[in-house]
């Protein structure tokens, strides 16, 4: 009888005869029970051998029926339900096609990512490389050294009137980390996050990683995406945990003013339960008129402000990973206690370049003006251009570096070589494949008449990318509106 030897190694093992599966032969000849399978051949004593050549001995089909039930066993692929819950980020995967196709020789212009396209300051890079020559290459304390957490205090009295001291503060590996630690360390199963829409893509998953629900407020983009103090009472319970609210927005650039955020505070102080989480990594980044107010400033609010801050989007230090949380010490604490049996602190070169870059002056200074100044040209450009495109809707930016624009006049319409439109992601993928243009669709952020672009670009690359948007929206027709 003719055999296909493959080979086993003998390991031990009552089950399998002391052999394992090497390898499996294919080929034709195979039964039904045994795909690919002929015979099996396998190191051992020789004095056991039936094949011409030393040392091998060969099994037929029939007696390694034992083993090949063992090698059908398949492994337990099943995932969490927590994890199953969350959904992947969708910014996070179309920065990553367009750089994959921008790699490949594909001209596309990436304007998905919320990332500065300035260097890191000088002086803020040197302090880091100095750090690591002079051997500064070691953990530090859990919560962050203490001489960033000093310095982090100081910028917080000076800047946004706030005081805290060095044991309520939390430094991270950057604003996400602090973000999602505070989530998990107040709320329990079945609390509520309120989240005003749009939102950063990341919130409502944060809060399902906490086995808590996210309720999501609609805001209107003629109210300049803010959320309005009544629906937010109207949809408050005894359930309700936490308030994100995120001054400058990510994605759509509105500022809060100081009296809607008292009149939120109002609101908030009839609800013992309620927490507020603000999200200030864009507080720098912001136009005149417009200022930024922290909530924890507002009377009543700092024992129930958790408040976030980093160096990425301001200082354009993406690449470091510092971020950090300032609250009562309570909380602060049990964020630290998921930290030290997680990541532990944060890199210690970066801790020294954060203290370099609080130490550029107030508000970062000479060398965070000039960037504020660059974004702030962009944004003109593209607001003056978008308002010529027929049936697009903007509610102009007033801080961060993104546009966040209702195309929903263009759904249902249909691109000759593309098909219907019939959404923000279709539309999305429309504008990649027609202009070759990466955004990110305003499903995403809990608003699918929108798509959102970050300006985050020289003011050259958004010129062209601008020309290619308005020659693929000239084959479009708006549908079902009046202009």
């Amino acid at each position: 009888m003719a055999t296909t030897p493959l080979r086993f190694t003998s390991v031990g093992g009552a089950s399998t005869g002391g052999i394992r599966v090497r390898g499996v032969a294919s080929g034709g000849g195979a039964s039904n029970d045994n795909p690919g399978i002929r015979s099996v051949s396998f190191p051992y004593s020789s004095r056991y051998s039936e094949d011409s050549r030393p040392g091998l001995l060969t099994l037929t089909r029939a007696s390694m029926a034992s083993l090949s039930r063992v090698e059908k066993l398949e492994v337990d692929m099943t995932l969490s339900p927590r994890v199953n819950a969350v959904k992947p980020s969708k910014t996070v995967a179309i920065t990553d096609l367009a750089t994959a196709l921008f790699q490949a020789g594909v001209p596309v212009i990436r304007l998905a990512a919320g990332e500065p396209d300035f260097d890191t300051p000088k002086d803020i890079a040197e302090a880091g490389v100095k750090a690591i020559r002079e051997g500064y290459t070691r953990y530090t304390p859990n919560a962050g050294t203490l001489e960033l957490r000093t310095t982090i205090c100081h910028k917080l009295k000076e800047e946004n009137g706030l005081s805290y001291t060095p044991d309520q503060i939390l430094v991270s590996n950057g604003a996400k980390q602090s973000i999602v630690q505070a989530v998990l360390a107040v709320c329990a199963p079945g609390d509520e996050v309120i989240i005003p829409a749009p939102y950063w893509v990341s919130y409502p998953e944060m809060a399902r990683l906490a086995d808590a629900n996210p309720v999501i407020l609609p805001t209107l983009i003629s109210n300049n995406f803010l959320l309005d103090p009544k629906l937010l009472e109207s949809k408050l319970t005894e359930k309700s945990r936490l308030l994100i609210l995120c001054s400058p927005s990510n994605p759509t650039g509105s500022v809060y003013p100081r009296e809607l955020l008292e009149d939120i505070a109002k609101i908030v102080a009839k609800h013992p339960r309620l927490l507020v989480l603000s999200d200030e990594i864009y507080e720098r980044i912001i136009y005149a008129p417009a200022t930024h107010t922290s909530f924890a400033s507002l009377p009543g609010m700092w024992e129930r402000t958790l408040t976030v801050n980093g160096f990425s989007k301001v200082f354009a230090m993406t690449g470091w990973r510092l971020g950090y949380l300032a609250g009562p010490k309570h909380f602060v604490a049990a964020c630290g206690k998921i930290q030290s049996q997680t990541t532990s602190g944060a890199s210690s070169i970066s801790q020294k370049a954060g203290v370099a870059a609080l130490g550029l002056g107030y508000a970062g200074g000479e060398a965070v003006a000039k960037m504020v100044k660059a974004f702030k040209e962009r944004r003109d450009y593209l607001v003056q251009n978008f308002r010529k495109l027929e049936g697009v809707k903007i509610s102009e930016p007033q801080g961060a570096f993104y546009l966040f624009l209702d195309f929903s006049a263009y759904y249902g319409s249909k691109a000759e070589g593309f098909g219907i439109i019939d959404g923000s992601e279709s539309l999305c993928k429309y504008f990649l494949d027609k202009a070759q243009v990466a955004l990110v669709p305003g499903d995403a952020f809990g608003d699918d008449a929108c798509i959102r672009i970050s300006y985050a670009e020289s003011l050259n690359t958004l010129k062209e990318a601008m020309e290619r948007i308005r020659q693929a929206v000239l084959s479009l027709k708006p549908v079902g509106a009046a202009f």
